[in-house]
């Protein structure tokens, strides 16, 4: 029921809840159409609406969509926003380890290599870097 969306629980509450609600929506309607006919004497309002008929007449008469006009004025503006990339890391240098106890040679571009790790336990963090071939 139409009245019960309006006012919800509230008019089942008053004997008269149906009727006062009926005239609640009276009065909003009446203060809306105020406001309508205060639009259309707009002077500002009636000249933006006069331009838009124009123009979609204008854009219908020579088939192009206002997306065609916008890039022929702005030709930039065709080719969307550029996404925002995240700072460029530079890439990590190869680094290559030989180790001269047995020969085993690790590459790795991080220190994170688990190898490496364990030379780095078993002899040292400064004999391994020390293993550091040139490239």
């Amino acid at each position: 029921m139409i009245v019960e969306q309006v006012s919800g629980s509230a008019w089942a509450e008053c004997p008269n809840g149906v009727e006062s609600a009926y005239k609640a929506l009276e009065a909003q309607i009446a203060e809306q159409q105020k406001r309508l006919e205060a639009l259309k004497g707009d002077e500002k309002l009636k000249r933006e609406i006069e331009f838009e008929t124009k123009l979609l007449a204008l854009l219908a008469d020579y088939n192009y969509s206002l997306r065609n006009v916008i890039t022929l004025l702005d030709p930039s503006a065709g080719k969307g926003v550029t996404a925002h990339v995240k700072g460029a890391r530079r890439e990590r240098a190869l680094k290559r380890y030989k180790n001269p106890n047995n020969g085993e040679v690790v590459e790795t571009k991080g220190g994170n290599h688990k190898v490496l790790k364990a030379w780095k336990e078993q002899y040292g963090a400064e004999k391994v870097e020390s293993w550091l071939q040139q490239q």
